[in-house]
């Protein structure tokens, strides 16, 4: 049986057959996980909130989330959708945001889709945006280019400590 094994190695023909079989064994490990590093991660799942959870804090990803209880706080995600049954109350920033359900706060989004289901009391600040026939909004709707930084706003505050001093 060793006689076997030194045949098929490629090389090497000494008296040490368990030395050689165990260095050969350790570098054909690393080669898989050089393959496995390499090669792209696929993308995980939605991560989802259920009709019976309530959420008091923030949450923040850079995956995604589909709510279907109620959160009390603000999110922050790639891509959020909100169900029929959910409740959001804080701001909710998104690259896209999909709204089925209630929110109340602000809106933050490159892309913002209000459907027929959907209730919003709070300001929206998009990209783009589409509401749908049938959706409740009561707030004002602002284009930006960049709706997700909110450099906007506290711009002015460096100024007026400026002035004062």
């Amino acid at each position: 049986m060793f006689s076997k094994s030194k045949i098929n190695e490629p090389g090497s023909k000494s008296s040490e057959t368990s030395s050689s079989s165990a260095q050969t064994t350790a570098p054909a490990a690393p080669a898989p996980s050089d393959f496995k590093s390499t090669a792209p991660k696929a993308k995980p799942p939605a991560s989802v909130l259920s009709s019976d959870l309530h959420v008091s804090g923030n949450l923040k990803t850079t995956g995604d989330i589909q709510v279907e209880g109620t959160v009390e706080g603000d999110i922050r995600a790639h891509l959020l959708t909100v169900g029929e049954t959910a409740t959001i109350k804080g701001e909710v920033s998104a690259d896209d945001v999909v709204i089925n359900g209630r929110i109340v706060g602000r809106v933050r989004g490159l892309k913002v889709r209000l459907t027929s289901t959907a209730r919003v009391e709070g300001d929206i600040i998009h990209k783009t945006i589409a509401i749908e026939s049938g959706a409740h909004f009561e707030g004002s709707v602002q284009r930006q280019d960049d709706p997700l930084s909110a450099g906007a706003k506290p711009a002015p505050k460096p100024a007026a400590p400026a002035t004062d001093a």
